[in-house]
C-alpha cells in the first residue's frame, strides 16, 4: 500500500474520515482557504507521499481544490457528491467506496 497524505478542509472532515481511514494513514486540514504558510507546512507534510484531496462541492472547496492542484498536480481527487453536504456529511460507505478506489484501504474481499 503507498504512503498517502489526505488533505481535507477542516476538523469535522478529519473526524468523518477516521471512521473509516486507519490512524497510520495522515489526513492534514487546510483550515479553510489556505494562506502561503499552511500551504508551506502541507508541502512539508506530503514530502514522498502520494497526496489525495478530498474537498467539498461547493465554491469554497473548488476553489481549495484548485489551489492545491497548482501546488501537488499529482494529486488524485476523491469527490462527494453536492447532495451529500461536504465531506463531513458523507455517509461511510460511499467514502470507503471511493478511498478503496484510490488504493487507500484495502478492496473488500470476495465472499466464496
Amino acid at each position: 500500500m503507498d504512503d498517502f497524505l489526505i488533505i481535507v478542509e477542516g476538523k469535522n472532515d478529519v473526524r468523518r474520515l477516521r471512521s473509516v481511514v486507519p490512524d497510520t494513514i495522515p489526513i492534514a486540514m487546510t483550515y479553510g482557504i489556505p494562506g502561503s504558510e499552511r500551504i508551506e507546512a502541507l508541502k512539508k507534510m506530503a514530502r514522498h507521499r502520494t497526496v489525495v484531496l478530498m474537498t467539498d462541492a461547493d465554491a469554497a472547496g473548488r476553489r481549495i481544490r484548485r489551489m492545491l492542484k497548482e501546488v501537488f498536480p499529482d494529486a488524485l481527487d476523491i469527490y462527494t457528491k453536492p447532495g451529500y453536504n461536504g465531506v463531513e456529511h458523507t455517509p461511510l460507505d460511499y467514502m470507503a467506496d471511493r478511498l478503496r478506489r484510490v488504493g487507500i484501504l484495502p478492496p473488500v474481499p470476495e465472499h466464496w
